[in-house]
């Protein structure tokens, strides 16, 4: 999606755009590296000092809640944000840490046994070494 399109969709939703939401989420469109809290809050704070990390919060907890954003936890002590909400997978470099997309249809994913269950949410993690750190 892109950023005037998540623009639009944000006045769609009557979600107001602040200064500091606008810029959160152009990070998100030109950082399509899955950031963390943190990564976001760092590098936006370097040109908006005024930000505070509960205002990130607030604004990934009210873009999430919207569909806009979906949380990324391959760890269990890292969540990350990503603008795609797109069905796709994610591929996680054990050396660089760096997270990959990649396509697949998740329908397409046997769930055999779930037969009587309600699924709200499937996603796709795959962690190894990426070519770049293969070749190092």
């Amino acid at each position: 999606m892109k950023f005037e399109k998540l623009k639009k969709e944000l006045m769609n939703r009557n979600i107001n755009l602040s200064y500091h939401r606008m810029k959160i989420l152009e990070y998100l469109d030109k950082n399509r590296c899955h950031p963390t809290v943190d990564q976001i809050f760092t590098d936006i704070q370097k040109t908006i000092p005024t930000l505070s990390k509960t205002t990130v919060y607030n604004t990934l907890k009210k873009l999430v809640e919207e569909d806009l954003v979906r949380v990324i936890n391959i760890e269990d002590n890292e969540t990350r944000y990503d603008i795609n909400t797109e069905e796709h997978g994610h591929f996680k470099c054990e050396t660089c840490k760096t997270i990959f997309d990649f396509e697949i249809k998740l329908e397409s994913i046997p769930n055999d046994g779930l037969d009587n269950f309600k699924v709200f949410d499937r996603h796709v993690y795959f962690k190894g070494i990426c070519p770049g750190c293969l070749r190092v």
